[in-house]
């Protein structure tokens, strides 16, 4: 069989995706995450008195912990796959790439295998998330003085 063969073959029993329902469920999930956030800082500004900065940090703390955890029981990759970018690209995807690494690695030791490996998918992000906020400062800093 010649590739041209097989690659319509191939094209047409792939199962075909719908990229408008991808994208509207990744807008509607990414909004979910987007409420349980908010509503986590309005329990932690009015019902517990924490400060409305402190309590930015502590939301991000907890979809992070929660994230980890789901990783951990291993929910969070039959809901990712579901829910596509809605659940990759907050801040629970960040915490998914980590723990899931760092369980991966977890055999190799502490050093040689979790602590050389944890990053291994979400450096790059840290990388570019760092070089596009300086990136932005400077050209914060260059149109409007500081």
């Amino acid at each position: 069989m010649d590739k041209k063969r097989y690659a319509d073959l191939v094209d047409k029993y792939m199962p075909k995706e719908s990229k408008v329902y991808n994208v509207m469920k990744a807008f509607i999930i990414g909004g979910f995450v987007g409420v349980i956030g908010q509503s986590l800082i309005d329990i932690y500004v009015h019902w517990l008195d924490i400060p409305k900065n402190e309590a930015n940090s502590y939301m991000i703390i907890t979809l992070i912990f929660i994230a980890a955890i789901c990783t951990g029981l291993g929910f969070f990759d039959k809901m990712a796959s579901w829910a596509k970018a809605g659940l990759i690209i907050p801040i629970t995807g960040f915490a998914h790439s980590m723990a899931s690494a760092a369980m991966e690695y977890r055999k190799e030791g502490l050093i040689t295998g979790m602590g050389s490996n944890i990053f291994k998918i979400s450096g790059s992000v840290i990388l570019y998330g760092v070089v596009a906020a300086y990136v932005f400062g400077i050209i914060r800093f260059v149109l409007f003085g500081g």
